[in-house]
């Protein structure tokens, strides 16, 4: 006999033969999606969190959401965000230009009036507690094929010694050939001429001033194109004038223009919470890096000036008493070179560095002597040709003087990437970089953050320029210089490439900011969006059963004297760190360093820490206190000024 099955049986076999074929199709999402719940499981258990820490994102309301290009950690425990343009341009075109204040501990968020395009200036801490932001954007690049009209430099030349000349934006020179006209993109003012008296003779000398402006033409296309040097005549001006004040160019064509620096500066007051306006540069500056001297001025550096080439050169010092600015030696950096005061006041470069500038000028790292303008190359670096968009830390406790570079990549789009770290002891009789550890997979865009542990948390960045190809690297490791070895951390959940931020929150967590792929996609053919997500990252040190703690203590305390605080936790402290806070941008933060100070106990409780005499160890401005206990868990910071 043969058997047949039932008609509702038959229903079952042929449903879960479907049910089968079904699953057999959907194995690799089942198994995407079972992985990643189990993913979401195992990084939020205890003993992960213990041994790698964890990352949360930042729930920011719609409105505070930027492009953060800056950030910078106030003596306010607040972080300002500058977006300025944010590397928009219709945003450039409307002056909308954007900073926010976000204040970590109660997670708020205050939207801050900004009065220039501070989008890729230059900042630093200021031995008072503000913040100095120097430099920004006063044109947007236009690629060749976009450039609508002719332009370029003008010289604007006046040979009148009685009085300087200032001419308005949207002043009209005139080809005195053929009769071309271009406008002046933004004011120029040009000083008088300079007159000299020969003693012997009396003869009477008078060398022309110059200054210089952007021009382009009146007409639209080749139309509008200057080939050959030529004299411009300035319409409006009659008589003597006319002939004391003109214009020269060399070329006037339709070729690449690049983005153009501002000269502006300001001041931001955290208590204030407002911008300040202080005079401006000597020269615009677009990409600029500032580093604070031993004596409290601020050094500035490189840049893209008002031209749009990098500065040739002509650095400048800020003194934060008069709030003035006076050029000091000269010495060529492409932009945002990565520069450390270094103890004794010398000045080194990483030969790390952001941008624009030719492959063979400014690129060998070495310690800057300012006052004899004198500059020692260090050498011994491997992958040399991968130094641009490299990161940059100074070693804790920057007693120690150690520089450490990490990762980078070619000048400009250059596809190479490098997972070197290199390793400098400045304070060798000949300083020369070694072998560090290799991180993980080469990597360009890097963040470097010192943690009061003394380690290094390194996070993101992208294998390709600007994350092309989606090689932005989801990973995260921490660097002991002890041990001279790298550990796995949490992976974040944020890609970051470049316009990316890191740094040290007072809490001891470290918060991300940023990041501005060229492209969307793998295949490299939808752009790119801004990442205005912010990633906290918790350490593993704060998931710790329990923490030191500092009370009682003073707010201020001088260099080389000391200052005594209240704790529960005497017995089990170790060290102490006077901890900078950060101002980055770029991946670059060369603002952020860790003191070692010296430790006194006492049996009632209380713990007294010294503070090194040595200036160009313990710049002036306010620092976080941190102590650490003999497990390597930091207290919450104490913020303390060092006049």
């Amino acid at each position: 006999m043969t058997y047949r099955p039932s008609r509702r049986l038959r229903k079952l076999v042929v449903g879960g033969a479907a049910v089968s074929l079904l699953a057999g199709m959907n194995a690799p999402a089942v198994f995407s999606y079972t992985q990643a719940k189990y993913h979401d499981y195992k990084i939020n258990q205890p003993e992960y969190k213990a041994a790698y820490g964890h990352w949360d994102l930042l729930d920011v309301p719609e409105r505070f959401r930027i492009n953060s290009i800056h950030a910078a950690l106030l003596h306010t425990g607040k972080v300002l965000l500058i977006a300025g343009s944010g590397n928009d341009e219709k945003n450039f075109k409307a002056k909308t230009f954007q900073s926010v204040l976000w204040d970590p501990a109660n997670n708020t968020f205050k939207e801050i009036d900004t009065p220039k395009d501070m989008f890729c200036a230059g900042h630093v801490q200021l031995p008072d507690g503000n913040l100095l932001v120097a430099g920004g954007t006063a044109r947007y690049e236009k690629l060749k094929g976009d450039v609508t009209r002719a332009g370029g430099e003008m010289i604007v030349k006046n040979e009148d010694p009685d009085r300087p000349r200032a001419f308005p934006q949207g002043t009209v020179f005139v080809n005195n050939e053929n009769g071309k006209r271009f406008h002046a993109d933004f004011p120029v003012n040009v000083p008088r001429a300079r007159k000299t008296v020969d003693a012997r003779t009396g003869r009477v000398t008078v060398t022309a001033s110059s200054a210089r402006v952007f021009v382009e033409s009146e007409v639209k296309g080749e139309p509008g194109i200057v080939n050959t040097a030529a004299q411009y005549g300035i319409q409006g001006l009659t008589g003597k004038d006319r002939d004391n004040l003109y214009g020269l160019a060399t070329k006037l064509g339709m070729d690449k223009k690049d983005f153009q620096g501002i000269k502006e500066a300001y001041e931001f007051d955290p208590v204030a919470e407002r911008y300040i306006t202080v005079d401006p540069m000597n020269e615009a500056r677009w990409y600029p890096t500032l580093v604070t001297l031993a004596d409290g001025h601020v050094l500035a550096v490189s840049g893209l000036d008002d031209i749009g080439q990098v500065v040739p050169g002509k650095n400048e010092i800020f003194d934060p008493r008069t709030r003035k600015w006076t050029y000091t030696a000269t010495r060529y950096f492409p932009t945002y070179p990565a520069l450390f005061l270094t103890r004794g006041g010398d000045i080194f470069y990483s030969g790390a560095n952001a941008g624009y500038g030719p492959a063979g000028q400014g690129r060998v790292p070495g310690i800057w002597n300012l006052s004899t303008n004198t500059f020692r190359p260090v050498p011994g670096i491997s992958d040399a040709k991968d130094l641009e968009t490299a990161g940059s830390v100074l070693l804790a406790p920057a007693q120690d003087q150690k520089v450490m570079v990490l990762g980078g990549g070619g000048v400009g789009e250059s596809k190479s990437s490098t997972r070197r770290t290199a390793i400098v002891d400045l304070t060798a009789a000949h300083p020369a970089y070694t072998a560090g550890p290799d991180l993980p997979e080469p990597t360009r865009y890097i963040n470097s953050v010192l943690l009061p542990d003394d380690t290094v948390l390194t996070t993101g960045g992208s294998r390709d320029y600007r994350g092309r190809g989606a090689s932005d690297i989801l990973k995260a490791q921490i660097y002991d210089p002890v041990s001279n070895a790298f550990t796995p951390a949490a992976d974040p959940a944020v890609g970051r490439d470049y316009h990316s931020e890191a740094l040290l929150l007072p809490d001891g967590r470290v918060a991300v900011f940023g990041s501005n792929p060229l492209y969307g996609d793998k295949d490299d053919t939808t752009a790119g969006f801004f990442e205005q997500r912010i990633e906290i990252y918790t350490p593993p040190y704060l998931y710790r059963d329990s923490k030191p703690a500092l009370s009682g203590g003073p707010s201020q305390v001088e260099r080389g004297g000391s200052v005594t605080f209240r704790t529960e936790h005497a017995a089990t402290i170790r060290a102490a760190r006077l901890m900078r806070p950060s101002a980055v941008t770029h991946a670059t933060d060369v603002e952020q360093r860790s003191i070692a100070l010296d430790i006194r106990k006492s049996a009632d409780g209380a713990i007294t820490f010294t503070v090194p005499k040595d200036p160009s160890l313990v710049p002036s401005g306010w620092y976080m206190l941190v102590v650490t206990d003999d497990e390597g868990t930091p207290s919450e910071a104490v913020w303390i000024d060092v006049p």
